[in-house]
C-alpha cells in the first residue's frame, strides 16, 4: 500500500541535492532499499504507473516473494521427514512452478490484472487442495485462509475478493465436513468460515477508506504538482534573478536569469547542491556569509550592488528572505535581484528635472511679481503722461502776450504816466484789464499746481512701488520676522492703480493683536501677489456690478496663520479644484500655469498648504494659505 513519503519520493526532482543523514532518516533509507529492489523485479511500465498501481505491484512482487520462500521450506521439510516426499510435495511444486512463472511474467506485463488473479487463483486452490488432500481439520481451517480475503480485496477488489473468500468459506465450512465429517469439532469450521467472512468484510472498509484516503492524497499530490510546476514556471519566465539556497547555502533553485547574471559575473553557473558563495573573493565570501546567517536568523536583508557587467555600469537591489518550515524555523532561504540600473537613471534625471522645475518655477514667479510691478508702472506711466500733457497745453494758453502788451504800453508812456492814466481812454482802462488778468493767470497758476500734484503723486508712486519691489528682491529662503497685514498692503498696492481703473474694491480684515510671524518674506509676497491678480483676472471676466476681492487674516483653531483671500468673480468649476494648483494648467487663454502651481510649492516649503473652494461658476474663488507661525519642514504638496 503506498504511503505518503513514497509518493512523495517519486515527486522529488532529480537534480536536488540529498539532505544530510539524520537518524530519523535512516529507517526511510532502508525502506527505500527495500523499494527499489521491489521496483527491480516489475516491468517499466509497471514502475511508471500511478502511484496505487505500483503499490499493488510491489505487493505482488512481495506476496511472491514470501510464498516461494515459504514453499521452498516446505520441500526441505518434507524431503527430511517423509519417505516419500513426491505425492506430498505436489501442491507445493505445482505453485513453485507457477509463482515463478508469475515472477517472470511481472518482468513484461503493462498491467497488474492477469498476474493478481493468477496469484490469488493459486493462493486459494492451494490452500483447499491441501486441505482435502491431508483431511485434516487443522489444515482446513489454519490461519493462512486469511490471506485470501486481504490479498485478494487488494489486488482484485470487493468483488473478486468475495468470490474467492466463499470459495474458500464454503470449502472449510460444508467441503471438508462433508467429505470427512467430525461431528464434535463442526462448529469449528462454520465459526473459522464465519471469521473468514469477517476478513472480507474488514477487508473491503480498509480498502474503501484508503481509496478515498489515496484519492485525496492523489489530489492533493497532483495540486502540489500543478503548484509547483506553475511557481517554477513563473520562476524562470521572470527576467529577474532568482535563487534558492538551503541552510549550507547550497544552490537549490537558480533560473536561467540568474545562472546569467553568475556567468558574467564569475565566468560559469554554479550547479545545483554547489555552494553559492564559493565563486566570490575571500573576503566577499565573509560578508555574503555574514548575511546569510543573519537571514537565517530570521533577519530580511536588502542591498544594492554596484557592478559592472559586459563593460557597462550595473546597478543590483538585492532581497534576501527566509525560507520558514513547520515551527517557522528556517530550512533555507531566497535571493531575489533586481536591475535597477534604468531607475537610478531616471531617478538622477528626475531630480535634475526638478531642480531645473524650480529654477523655472522661481524665473515665472518672478516674471509675474515683474510684469505687476510693470503693470502698475505703465498705469501710473499713462496718468503722467496726461498730467504733463495737460500741463503743456496749459502752459501755452496762459495770457502771457497781455502782460507783454501791458508793459510795453507803460513803457512809450513813461514821459507822461499821470496824464496818462487820467486823460488817455487806454490807460483809464489798465488797471481794468490788470486787474482781470491777474485773476487770469491765478486762476491758471491753481489748474497748474493741481496738475502738478497728480503728476507728484504719480511720480511717487513709480518711486514706492520700485522702492518696495527693491526691497523685497533679496536672496530667497530667509527667515525673518514679517508684519503679515503690512506684506499684505503691499501685495494690494501694486494693483491699486488697476483696481481703481476696473472699480473693483479691496477690503482687508484683519484679526486682532495678530503678532508678527517668522517666515520667508519673498515666498509668502509672491503667493499674495499670485492669488491677487488671479482674484482680478476673475473678476474682470465677471458681470459683476459689485466686483470686490476680501482679504482675511486670522489664526485657525489648530493655532496656524490663515490667510484667505476671496473674489465674487467667475467662479471654479467642481472638477477643476483638484487640478487648479498643478503645473501647466490654467482657465485662462493667455495663462501659462505657473502662478498657483508656484504658489502651492512655496507654501509647503514653509511648512503651510494652499487651498481652494469655490461653490461653482459665477460665485467666485476662495483661496487658502495656512502657515505656521515659527515656520516648519516642507509638506508634500497634494
Amino acid at each position: 500500500m503506498p504511503t505518503t513519503s513514497t509518493i512523495e519520493a517519486r515527486l522529488h526532482h532529480p537534480t536536488r541535492p540529498s539532505q544530510p543523514s539524520l537518524p530519523v532518516l535512516s529507517r526511510r533509507g532502508l525502506w527505500a532499499w527495500v523499494l527499489t529492489r521491489l521496483d527491480a523485479c516489475l516491468s517499466e511500465p509497471l514502475r511508471q504507473s500511478s502511484p496505487v498501481e505500483l503499490s499493488r505491484g510491489r505487493l505482488l512482487v512481495g506476496i511472491l516473494a514470501m510464498l516461494l520462500l515459504f514453499d521452498l521450506l516446505v520441500l526441505v521439510f518434507f524431503l527430511q521427514v517423509k519417505p516419500d516426499p513426491l505425492p506430498s510435495s505436489i501442491v507445493q511444486l505445482t505453485c513453485l512452478v507457477f509463482f515463478s512463472a508469475t515472477f517472470w511474467r511481472l518482468r513484461r506485463v503493462s498491467s497488474l490484472r492477469g498476474s493478481a488473479l493468477l496469484l490469488c487463483f493459486l493462493v486459494t486452490a492451494a490452500i483447499c487442495a491441501e486441505s482435502l488432500r491431508t483431511g485434516s481439520q487443522a489444515v482446513a481451517v489454519n490461519v493462512m485462509a486469511m490471506l485470501v480475503p486481504m490479498l485478494t480485496v487488494y489486488l482484485l477488489g470487493v468483488r473478486w475478493g468475495l468470490f474467492f473468500t466463499l470459495l474458500t468459506a464454503m470449502n472449510i465450512a460444508f467441503v471438508h465436513p462433508y467429505l470427512f465429517p467430525p461431528p464434535e469439532t463442526q462448529a469449528l469450521n462454520l465459526y473459522s468460515a464465519l471469521f473468514l467472512l469477517c476478513g472480507w468484510l474488514v477487508s473491503w472498509m480498509f480498502l474503501a477508506s484508503r481509496d478515498e484516503a489515496d484519492a485525496a492524497l492523489e489530489q492533493a499530490l497532483r495540486t502540489l504538482r500543478e503548484s509547483e510546476e506553475k511557481l517554477l514556471s513563473l520562476v524562470e519566465s521572470t527576467d529577474d534573478p532568482v535563487c534558492s539556497l538551503d541552510v549550507r547555502g547550497r544552490i537549490l533553485t537558480l533560473n536561467h536569469a540568474g545562472a546569467d547574471l553568475c556567468r558574467q559575473l564569475f565566468g560559469a553557473s554554479p550547479l545545483p547542491g554547489s555552494s553559492l558563495f564559493d565563486a566570490l573573493p575571500l573576503e566577499q565570501r565573509a560578508v555574503w556569509q555574514e548575511r546569510a546567517r543573519r537571514t537565517l536568523d530570521g533577519e530580511h536583508i536588502r542591498v544594492q550592488l554596484k557592478l559592472t557587467m559586459e563593460g557597462k555600469p550595473r546597478v543590483m537591489d538585492i532581497n534576501l528572505s527566509p525560507l520558514l518550515g513547520t515551527g517557522r524555523r528556517p530550512v533555507g532561504m531566497t535571493i531575489f535581484g533586481r536591475d535597477i540600473t534604468a531607475l537610478k537613471e531616471a531617478e538622477a534625471r528626475l531630480g535634475e528635472l526638478h531642480r531645473n522645475l524650480l529654477d523655472v518655477s522661481r524665473q515665472a514667479g518672478m516674471a509675474e511679481m515683474a510684469n505687476g510691478i510693470l503693470h502698475n508702472v505703465g498705469n501710473t506711466l499713462n496718468s503722467v503722461n496726461v498730467s504733463a500733457g495737460l500741463l503743456a497745453q496749459r502752459l501755452r494758453k496762459l495770457k502771457l502776450s497781455g502782460v507783454a502788451r501791458a508793459s510795453a504800453l507803460l513803457r512809450e508812456q513813461t514821459h507822461d504816466l499821470a496824464s496818462f492814466f487820467t486823460r488817455d481812454p487806454r490807460g483809464q482802462q489798465f488797471l481794468q484789464y490788470m486787474e482781470l488778468l491777474s485773476q487770469n493767470l491765478t486762476t491758471e497758476q491753481e489748474a497748474l499746481l493741481a496738475e502738478t500734484r497728480r503728476l507728484e503723486q504719480s511720480v511717487e508712486h513709480i518711486k514706492a512701488v520700485v522702492c518696495m519691489q527693491q526691497s523685497h528682491a533679496r536672496v530667497t529662503g530667509v527667515v525673518e520676522e514679517v508684519s503679515v497685514p503690512q506684506l499684505i498692503d503691499d501685495a494690494v498696492r501694486l494693483h491699486s492703480v488697476s483696481f481703481e481703473q476696473v472699480g473693483i474694491q479691496v477690503r482687508t480684515d484683519h484679526a486682532s493683536q495678530l503678532p508678527p510671524m517668522m517666515v520667508d518674506r519673498h515666498k509668502l509676497l509672491q503667493i499674495l501677489i499670485n492669488l491677487v491678480s488671479n482674484a482680478r483676472y476673475a473678476l474682470l471676466d465677471s458681470n459683476q456690478t459689485d466686483k470686490h476681492i476680501r482679504i482675511r487674516v486670522e489664526r485657525s483653531p489648530e493655532g496656524r496663520l490663515r490667510i484667505q483671500v476671496a473674489d465674487n468673480g467667475v467662479g471654479i468649476l467642481a472638477e477643476n479644484l483638484k487640478r487648479i494648483c498643478t503645473q501647466g494648467f490654467t482657465t485662462r487663454k493667455d495663462g501659462h500655469g505657473f502662478g498657483l502651481h508656484i504658489s502651492a510649492l512655496a507654501a509647503g516649503e514653509m511648512g503651510g498648504s494652499l487651498t481652494c473652494t469655490s461653490a461653482g461658476p459665477g460665485q467666485g474663488a476662495t483661496f487658502t494659505i495656512e502657515l505656521p507661525f515659527q515656520g516648519g519642514e516642507p509638506q508634500p504638496h497634494a
